[in-house]
Formats: C-alpha cells, sequence, structure tokens
C-alpha cells in the first residue's frame, strides 16, 4: 500500500518527465515503443531496488516471526525515537488528539513541555499514522509493514529518480538502465536502509534524486516557456518534501547554492535560470519554516543567509578575474554577516554544535568540546575509508565515473577560460553560441558535474555524507557510457565519427558492461537474499518487559540516548534526554545526564539527575566499560576532558588535567558502598546490563 501511494503521488511527475523527453525527438511508433520500454525498464529496476532491501531486512531479523517488543528493538537509536511517533498518532483516541499531544508533548523530555512538529521533522511519521487511520487496510496490513513498506518504496522512486537524471543526461534509457544496476550491486555505499529504517535522510534523498532530476530537466536546451514552468512546479514539490523530511536539508541547500552560485560566475547558466533555482530553494525553506511552526533554526541557516550572490561579469580576462574573486569574498563575508546577525535576533543556538564539530575537524577550533567530540569520534564522521573505492572498481563503477569526471572537468576549465575572456558574455551564451565553439558544455551537463565534485568532496571529508553522492555517481557514470559527448570526443581524436559507428558504440558499451555484471553479480546477489539471520537480543527484551510491567508509566528514565529512544517506542515512558541532538539545552542536559559514567560523586549525581526529574537511571556496562573506540575516544575519556580530568589507561594527558576527586560512578555505585545506598537502590539486573546498572533513584 506505501508502494502505492508514491507512485500515485509521482504519477505525474513521471508523467511530464517523459514528455519533456519525447518533445525533443520525432514522435514515431518506434520511438514510442523505445520510450516505452525504458519506462518500464526504469519502473522495474525500481521495484527491483524495493524488493531487494525488503528482502534484505526481512531476512536479517525474521522480523515476520518476531515478537512485537522485538520489531521495535530493532529500530536502533533514533529510530526508535521517530517510529515511536507513528506509534504514538496510532495509539491516540483520535487524529486531533494525536496530533495535540505531538504538538504539546511532555513526554519526550522530562519537566519540558516542547511542540515535536517544530523541533523535529516528523511529518512523515503524522502522515503515515493518519493515512493509516483512514484506509481500510487495518485488517490486512500491519502498522509496522505499512511503515517500513512505504521506506522501502521510496527507494524504488530513488531509483527511478537516478534513471530519468542518467537518461536526460545521456538521451538514453541504457544509461538509466546500467544506473539502477549500480546503484543496487553498491548497496552497502549508496544506501543503509534495510537496517536503518527511520532515519531521516532514508525518507530524504528519494525527494533529493528528483529533485535533482528536475533541475536537469529545467536546464536542458529548448524547454518551452510552459514545461519550464511545469518543471519549476515539479522543483519545488520535490525540494518542499527533502526539506521537510530531513533537520539537515539547510546544510545541502546550501551546498546546492554553492553550485548554482558556481554556474552563475562562469556564464553557464543564465541569470533568470539562477533566479529562479534560488526562488525555489528560498520558496521551500520558508514553505517549511511555516509548517514547522516558525521554526528560528530554518531562518537562520547558512543556506538563506547566502541567496544573495549575484554577478559582475564585465570587462577583460584579467578585470573578470578579479572581479569574480572581489565578488565571491564579498559574497562569503555578507553570508556569515547576515547569518550572525540572524542569530543574534533570534537567539538562536540549535545548530552550533555543528559548527563546532567543522571547525574542531579541521583544526580550527577546541579539541576538548564535548558536543564535537561526540561526533568527531563516530566513524561516520571521519573521512571516507580508502576500501571504499576498492568496492567501486569491483562493480566497474569508479573507472568510467573518473574518466568522465576528468575530461569533462577539463572541458569545463577550457570552457570557463573562453568566458572569462569573451568580455560581451553576460549570462548565458545566446542560441547558437555554443556551436560556433570547438568546446562546449550544456548547462545540464555542468550542473551534474559540479553537484558531483562538491558533493564528492563533501563525502571524502565526512563518510556519513557519501549516501549524497554515490547514487549521483551511478547516474553520472552512465551518462558518461552512454552519452554522446565522450564518445564523439573520442571518435573524433581518432578521426572516425560517424553516426552509425558513434551509435554502434554507445549501445554496445553499456550493454557489455551490464551483461558482464549481470554475470558476475547475480550469483553473489541470490546468495545474499538466501542468508537467514535472526534477531537475538534476550536480555534487552527483558529490560524492556521489566520496565513496561514493573514501573509507573509516568515514570521518568536517565541514561544513554541510544537506549532511552528504544524506551520510549517500547514502554513509553518519560525521557530527560534523547538522540534528536539540534537542541542546545537537550545537549547540555545530555552532557550533564551522562555524568553517570564520569567521576562524580553519587552526592553530585543525585542532584544532577533530580533536576533533570529522573526516577530510574540506567547504566550500560557497554559504555562504562567501552572498548570500541581507542583512547580519547570513549565516552569517558569525552567526559574526563569536559571536565578537566585525567583520562584512563596508559597514554598521554595534556599538562593542564588533574586527577578526579571521585571514583569513576557507574563503577563504584555496583559495590553498594554507604554513600551510594544512601542514594541509590539497585531493582534490575541481568547478565548484559549488569549488577546495578540499573538503579532507582531514592526520593528524599
Amino acid at each position: 500500500y506505501g508502494a502505492v501511494r508514491q507512485w500515485r503521488k509521482l504519477r505525474y511527475m513521471n508523467i511530464v518527465l517523459c514528455y519533456i523527453i519525447l518533445s525533443s525527438g520525432v514522435w514515431t511508433w518506434r520511438t514510442v515503443l523505445w520510450v516505452a520500454i525504458g519506462w518500464t525498464v526504469g519502473i522495474s529496476l525500481g521495484m527491483l531496488s524495493c524488493i531487494y532491501v525488503a528482502t534484505l531486512h526481512e531476512n536479517d531479523l525474521w522480523f515476520s516471526n518476531i515478537k512485537e517488543v522485538e520489531r521495535e528493538i530493532s529500530f536502533r537509536t533514533e529510530c526508535g525515537l521517530y517510529y515511536s511517533y507513528y506509534k504514538q498518532m496510532l495509539r491516540a483516541p483520535s487524529i486531533q488528539q494525536g496530533l495535540s499531544e505531538l504538538i504539546n508533548d511532555n513526554a519526550t523530555e522530562s519537566k519540558r513541555t516542547i511542540n515535536l512538529l517544530r523541533r523535529m521533522n516528523i511529518y512523515q511519521e503524522v502522515f503515515l499514522g493518519v493515512l493509516y487511520r483512514i484506509l481500510p487496510i487495518q485488517a490486512y496490513l500491519e502498522p509496522v509493514y505499512f511503515y517500513i513498506y512505504t521506506v522501502f518504496s521510496l527507494q524504488a522512486v530513488y531509483v527511478i529518480a537516478l534513471f530519468i537524471t542518467s537518461w536526460l543526461l545521456s538521451g538514453s534509457w541504457l544509461a538509466g538502465a546500467l544506473t539502477g544496476v549500480w546503484y543496487i550491486l553498491n548497496r552497502v555505499d549508496t544506501t543503509r536502509v534495510e537496517f536503518t529504517i527511520s532515519l531521516r535522510e532514508n525518507w530524504s534523498l528519494p525527494f533529493f534524486a528528483l529533485q535533482i532530476a528536475a533541475i536537469t530537466c529545467y536546464l536542458r536546451p529548448h524547454l518551452k516557456p510552459i514545461q519550464q514552468k511545469v518543471v519549476l512546479w515539479l522543483m519545488f514539490l520535490a525540494t518542499l518534501c527533502f526539506c521537510l523530511t530531513w533537520q539537515f536539508n539547510q546544510f545541502i541547500l546550501l551546498v546546492q547554492a554553492l553550485i548554482i552560485f558556481t554556474l552563475d560566475c562562469l556564464d553557464l547558466i543564465s541569470t533568470e535560470q539562477v533566479t529562479c533555482l534560488y526562488l525555489v530553494q528560498v520558496s521551500s525553506l520558508l514553505s517549511v519554516w511555516l509548517l514547522q511552526f516558525c521554526n528560528s533554526m530554518i531562518l537562520g541557516s547558512l543556506a538563506l543567509s547566502f541567496i544573495v550572490a549575484r554577478g559582475l561579469k564585465t570587462g577583460g580576462l584579467t578585470a573578470r578575474l578579479g572581479k569574480l574573486l572581489l565578488h565571491t569574498v564579498l559574497v562569503l563575508a555578507l553570508t556569515f554577516t547576515i547569518n550572525y546577525l540572524a542569530k543574534q535576533a533570534l537567539q538562536l543556538r540549535s545548530d552550533e554544535h555543528i559548527f563546532k564539530f567543522i571547525k574542531s575537524k579541521f583544526g580550527l577550533g577546541p579539541t576538548r568540546d564535548f558536543d564535537a567530540s561526540l561526533y568527531l569520534c563516530e566513524e561516520a564522521f571521519g573521512l571516507l575509508p580508502l576500501d571504499t573505492f576498492d568496492r567501486l572498481a569491483g562493480t566497474l563503477l569508479a573507472y568510467p565515473y573518473l574518466v568522465t569526471l576528468i575530461v569533462l572537468l577539463v572541458m569545463l576549465a577550457l570552457l570557463t577560460l573562453a568566458n572569462l575572456c569573451d568580455s560581451s558574455a553576460v549570462g548565458r551564451p545566446p542560441k547558437g553560441r555554443f556551436e560556433e565553439r570547438p568546446i562546449c558544455m550544456r548547462a545540464d551537463v555542468a550542473y551534474n558535474l559540479l553537484h558531483t565534485v562538491f558533493f564528492g568532496l563533501l563525502a571524502l571529508s565526512t563518510m556519513r555524507m557519501k549516501y549524497l553522492w554515490t547514487g549521483h555517481m551511478c547516474a553520472f557514470a552512465a551518462y558518461g557510457v552512454c552519452g554522446k559527448e565522450l564518445w564523439s570526443l573520442c571518435l573524433n581524436t581518432i578521426h572516425c565519427n560517424t553516426k552509425t559507428k558513434l551509435r554502434l558504440i554507445r549501445y554496445t558499451v553499456p550493454l557489455a558492461i551490464l551483461g558482464f555484471l549481470c554475470y558476475k553479480f547475480w550469483p553473489k546477489l541470490m546468495t545474499e537474499v538466501s542468508e537467514l539471520r535472526e534477531f537475538y537480543d534476550p536480555d534487552t527484551v527483558e529490560l524492556m518487559t521489566w520496565i513496561s510491567s514493573k514501573t509507573p508509566k509516568k515514570a521518568v528514565f536517565a541514561g544513554s540516548m541510544q537506549l532511552l529512544a528504544g524506551i520510549k517506542l517500547c514502554t513509553g515512558r518519560v525521557l530527560t534526554n534523547h538522540p534528536h541532538y539540534e537542541d542546545q539545552a537537550l545537549r547540555e542536559r545530555t552532557r550533564q545526564v551522562y555524568q553517570i559514567y564520569a567521576r562524580q560523586s553519587p552526592e553530585e549525581v543525585h542532584r544532577i539527575l533530580r533536576a533533570a526529574g529522573a526516577d530510574f537511571v540506567v547504566m550500560e556496562d557497554s559504555v562504562c566499560y567501552e572498548r570500541r573506540h581507542g583512547r580519547g575516544c570513549r565516552l569517558r575519556d569525552l567526559l574526563d576532558l569536559s571536565n578537566g580530568h585525567i583520562m584512563d589507561g596508559p597514554g598521554d594527558n595534556d599538562p593542564d588535567l588533574v586527577h578526579a576527586p571521585h571514583p569513576r560512578f557507574c563503577e563504584s555505585v555496583k559495590t553498594g558502598g554507604p554513600a551510594y545506598t544512601a542514594l541509590f537502590s539497585r531493582v534490575f539486573q541481568n547478565k548484559t546490563f549488569h549488577a546495578g546498572n540499573h538503579v532507582r533513584l531514592t526520593r528524599r
């Protein structure tokens, strides 16, 4: 049912893009048949991707056979937090009551009432909750399956959007077929939806891919005005859905705005196109700002501050280079000035942890900041591992991608130099101008080139951002294999460029690659989908069962962010903190609650937990005695550094660090000393959550 709803929602966009693809060619029965086959292949690949990840998810957990509490535990970390709001909407007496509870929520953060629709990007959970209640499917489909099938169906949308992009760029749906196959074969690097279903990126990236397809279509030459207007509206809808479903939308749009700015400065698109693209971004962000009850984080975003750029494009080469450099510096200076003033006026500190992380990552800020260190010490926020390129090369994706990238970058450099030398160039050259030059590049190709460069650099610097890059990489490499421009250049080099040879090589090479990939990887895929595993976490199940049956429904729990998200989903209890980190007060409370893993006195820990309103605190050996990270990146080390204390174990310490006056709380509380038993009592333990890891606060 989720897939059907998505097809209906996006059907009009597909029809419009199909019409635009056809409009540039001759309408013959062969053309119609060829395009119909292309759409059939694209939709089939999308459905194959959807079924593939759904099968992997089922086989990895035996999801259809495990208990409800085990299914909910499988929504790890923040995934469980987001899914809990879908569950909350379904359990509400009415839709109106459910919305009211989300707008006035006092269970997510103890002693606080927050508007979840303003704070978090959970409109998708609200939409699915309402949809499940009004559709006559309750007797046929469990709520959890309605949710996960919808997310998996978005993977089909993602693949189809990439298929469209490569088709538009190359003029051949064989490029789309190659894109879809590469996306599926490189699943490890293109998506992680099968084990992080509720993550915001799994909702938003399909819409981002649709937006890229719409931009590619909009920048194609010879579009009629009515076609441009329709595509702009589709672009707006895709951008709106993308922004509404992911809290980091503003940073992605900032990168995209930099791409548009670069295209504008290099005279690769017209001023009218630049203005329209910026208006789509601004209108989408402001629409989300309204839908999120005037969320100040959006108004204080760098993306909105940046969209003030306009070109200074007159004069000779030397003058224009100087003006271009000056213009860039002025735009960046104005961007940061506007952003600073906006944040001061709005008293905005929600996203400062992201800038702390960026500063610390590049050595521009303090390295002891607790919030920044939480990110820096996670592998996902480190540099992209080199074995990523080995995997991409193993599927033959890396080679055509790099060749296409290098050739087009050289062409772009030469074209840019020609544009800068042309003192009369203002905006995109008029019709016929490209044909007068030996080197030319379409605007849609130039956009996708810069898109893969900018997001590639982002992925290289931060591994988690690779999912923004690798999907588009598949489409870009497929364009290089199937596009006319690169093959024409090669054939011209050896002086044998004819239409017949060009057509032959454009069809033969992708078919050969597809044949090789199917021959090599089909047995591997069949083996992968036949591997059966089972969810097994009895200790966490025991903990959740105990909390549900032995604690008051309004009890407040403190602990690690990851575990508390599961407690919220499985038991509905009130939390002191949670993994949605985009709030300054919550970040400070989390740092305070985490003092249970620091060297603090029992009196200080008790005071902190009482101030947060906690009735129970859950401590985990996996955190207290962590070995997953090295020294300096363990949570207890980050807390010691933040508190100015010397870290555990052998190794160097900064000279200003001192020995802590108290032992580590999570270790010492198990001893049952008088100072601890006077304030805390153990109420639960098992072999994973061991010997006093779970203690109840006594009330004074």
